[in-house]
């Protein structure tokens, strides 16, 4: 495997389109190594029909290599989501987010039939929670659910000055080791005021790609 973080994220990225069926509608996420799968795409040009974007950054990526971007709710179920994460333990359960569109990116990972995440080594960890667990919320209620995550035992820090394009802000928390992210997944969703929490546990990956390599 290339020891380079950027040469893993672009061999990543390049394995990710022998997933691609051609003609198909595929979903795609959002990231630095989502970047090199555009471009990898956009070089295989007429390969899809067209993509179901979850940011308005990759959109601009996509409608620049001349693929169409269609939404959601015109083309119902996807056969295949390809997405990056900022880290992933053994069971392909994931944090994301440290772009701000974790609540589109669950979104499409929800409404597709295999979901293929695209990371470097650096990325794979034993447990959960030493990137920052990225939390939207609605932005009269940042200080609602600050408090509720304090009494959980983590130290919500705002991510101040930046919005998402749902028009939310973002609490990325920090102290948290999580050792069942499904429970934590589950608890934080029912707090009000919280749109999307950045633990993808609940619907994990179904592959791991680790630069040219496949998780087991």
């Amino acid at each position: 495997m290339a020891t380079n973080r950027e040469d893993q994220k672009r061999l990543a990225a390049e394995r990710a389109i022998s997933y691609v069926e051609e003609g198909s509608i595929l979903g795609v996420g959002t990231g630095s190594t989502v970047a090199y799968f555009i471009d990898a795409l956009g070089a295989r040009r007429g390969l899809i029909e067209a993509a179901v974007s979850s940011s308005e950054q990759s959109t601009a990526r996509l409608k620049q290599h001349g693929i169409r971007v269609v939404d959601l709710n015109s083309v119902g179920t996807l056969a295949l989501y390809v997405d990056g994460a900022d880290e992933c333990d053994a069971h392909k359960r994931l944090i994301k987010g440290g772009g701000g569109a974790l609540t589109r990116e669950k979104i499409i990972a929800a409404a597709s039939k295999t979901f293929v995440c695209m990371i470097d080594a650096a990325k794979r960890v034993d447990a959960l929670g030493k990137f920052p667990l990225p939390v939207e919320v609605i932005p009269m209620a940042r200080g609602h659910v600050a408090r509720e995550i304090v009494r959980r035992g983590g130290n919500p820090v705002w991510r101040d000055g930046f919005v998402t394009d749902n028009g939310n802000v973002i609490l990325d928390v920090h102290g948290w080791r999580i050792d069942d992210p499904v429970a934590l997944e589950a608890d934080l969703n029912q707090i009000v005021g919280v749109v999307c929490v950045g633990l993808f546990a609940r619907r994990p990956a179904d592959v791991v790609l680790i630069g040219d390599s496949i998780m087991s």
